[in-house]
């Protein structure tokens, strides 16, 4: 590859805090209010004008793992930080009551839709109110290490490229950008480079919501086979979920898979994310035309809006020192060193459909603190899609729900750390379990 050779320069360190977290996604808006709330001088970067990650961003308007099925009864199991944000959402008249997710065989669990404008003002209060210096357009590029330690990351804003210094850092960026530039190792997909395909998520008003639930929605699967074997629609993905927002006439379409030629799209990669852009807005408009022409329900239906960029479900995860895996998820296994819970089940989004693998029984796991401390950096932790999980295991704790209860969790321990002087892989867990008790966060049956 040719290359050029940029001129030095001396770089303005514009911002010094204790605890920097990257990314405003689940992960990171959980991590940030809890380092805050545990008194560290906090600071978060967002590369958005909102806060939210794929839930806003890539508008998935439906929180995943917030509940579970356990022994039967769909209940809410992610507390704490989760609990603050759906308080404001129903505030605002935001929040949709949970509804039960089915499988085949009778299994379930719990999934909860909200308002999008709702979510971005309901987080931008939290964040506010605990303390938390929020930094919108900021774009992360690179971090300054040494020796196994960051010491900066750097920035390019409006104004120009700079540095911000802490003593604590949070990865919540979904793609562990901060993790991978300080040198620690990661997986990118599967050993045969398969990666999740990624969606373009829109959404439709003026829907016949009584027709779309009792004849619409429970169709939709055979429809899309007739519309394809019709010749007069290109549908990919054969199987997908259309359902109501906090208004019955308003509804969201997760039905669109991009891929390169049957090929996994890079949401890590730059090229790749700028043809999943023009091609998810391209499948959008069919399955629109789709919805309108041959699912009842639709027939008057307008589209509202398009995402404002590709839905990403994988692409980097660390290597900690235990990786979740599928197993786990599906034992509904527990860990001594819980963090939190998710009962979520493996949703692996394969070319053309969707194969759902549901958790039984107890109807969840625990999350062990251990998937959040990656490998030879001392002073960073990481929540979210890309924390230590095997491929399968990042099949379910990759959505909302274990992303807020990790987020909490990495942000009390970065507070904790810096406290003790210690780093966090050497925190005491019992103490952090015992404080994630206090602040209203559900661990599982640890003896807390």
């Amino acid at each position: 590859m040719r290359t050029i050779t940029e001129p030095a320069r001396q770089v303005p360190v514009v911002a010094e805090t204790e605890v920097l977290v990257l990314g405003g996604g689940p992960a990171g808006i959980a991590a940030a209010t809890a380092a805050a709330r545990s008194g560290a001088r906090t600071m978060l970067l967002e590369r958005y004008g909102f806060l939210g990650g794929m839930g806003t961003a890539a508008m998935v308007t439906n929180f995943c793992g917030l509940h579970a099925s356990i022994n039967g009864s769909v209940q809410q199991i992610v507390h704490g930080v989760a609990d603050d944000i759906l308080d404001r959402l129903a505030k605002l008249g935001g929040l949709r009551e949970p509804h039960v997710v089915t499988s085949a065989d009778g299994l379930k669990t719990g999934a909860q839709a909200y308002d999008n404008a709702a979510y971005k003002v309901a987080t931008d209060d939290l964040l506010v109110s605990a303390g938390v210096d929020v930094r919108f357009h900021t774009f992360a590029v690179d971090a300054v290490t040494d020796n196994g330690h960051i010491e900066a990351v750097l920035i390019e804003t409006k104004s120009g490229r700079a540095a911000i210094t802490a003593d604590m850092f949070i990865d919540c960026s979904g793609d562990a950008d901060l993790a991978a530039w300080a040198g620690a190792p990661f997986e990118k997909g599967g050993s045969d480079g398969f990666m999740a395909y990624p969606t373009m998520m829109f959404r439709i008003a003026d829907v016949d919501h009584d027709v779309a639930m009792g004849e619409g929605a429970p169709q939709l699967k055979s429809l899309i086979a007739e519309a394809n074997a019709s010749g007069e629609y290109t549908l990919p993905r054969k199987a997908g979920i259309i359902r109501p927002q906090t208004h019955d006439s308003e509804w969201r379409a997760n039905l669109t898979q991009i891929s390169r030629d049957g090929a996994p799209v890079d949401g890590s990669d730059w090229d790749d994310l700028g043809y999943a852009e023009i091609e998810g807005r391209k499948q959008a408009i069919e399955y629109f035309r789709f919805l309108k022409d041959r699912v009842p329900g639709f027939a008057d239906a307008y589209m509202l809006e398009l995402a404002p960029q590709i839905g990403i479900r994988e692409t980097r995860r660390i290597v900690g020192p235990y990786q979740l895996t599928g197993k786990d998820v599906l034992d509904c296994r527990d860990f001594e060193d819980s963090i939190g819970c998710s009962g979520w089940p493996l949703e692996t989004h394969v070319l053309g459909d969707v194969e759902w693998k549901f958790l039984a029984g107890r109807g969840y796991h625990q999350i062990p603190f251990s998937t959040t401390l990656p490998t030879g950096v001392d002073n960073l932790l990481v929540a979210g899609r890309c924390a230590s999980t095997t491929q399968d295991g990042q099949a379910s704790l990759r959505v909302s729900g274990p992303c807020f209860a990790m987020g909490q969790a990495a942000g009390t321990a970065a507070a904790m750390a810096r406290t003790a002087g210690t780093a966090p892989a050497e925190l005491d867990v019992a103490a952090l379990q015992r404080q994630l008790a206090a602040d209203g966060a559900f661990i599982g049956d640890t003896g807390v």
